[in-house]
């Protein structure tokens, strides 16, 4: 099971941390993703990364701006949001999967529910 949470309201500019704790058994090797859904699209990725953390993956809209990153001794994934953008609102899911990292959603097996991210202009 994977768990969400760090979302909230933030004004332009701002930063947040989102987390991606799992329970009730290691995530430590796979791979995992974080997801961002705006109100009435599908879910797209934001960045992923290898169980070891070695490779990272960016859409070109993050670039320079988020980082992800992992504790697998905490059993956990993390987003580092930085110069937010009002475009960058939504639902933001995390993910796991086995094997690489993968873009599309449909390829990973495990969802979190899902945090809120609102940026104000």
């Amino acid at each position: 099971q994977l768990q969400a949470s760090g979302g909230g309201l933030v004004q332009a500019g701002g930063s947040l941390r989102l987390s991606c704790a799992a329970s009730g058994r290691s995530f430590s090797n796979n791979a995992a993703g974080w997801f961002r859904q705006a109100p009435g699209k599908g879910r797209k990725i934001v960045a992923a990364i290898t169980w070891s953390g070695s490779g990272t993956y960016y859409a070109d809209s993050v670039k320079g701006r988020f980082t992800i990153s992992r504790d697998n001794s905490k059993n956990t994934v993390y987003l580092h949001m930085n110069s937010l953008k009002p475009e960058d609102t939504g639902v933001y899911f995390c993910a796991a999967r086995y094997g690489s990292t993968t873009t599309g959603p449909t390829t990973y097996n495990y969802w979190g529910q899902g945090t809120l991210v609102t940026v104000s202009s």
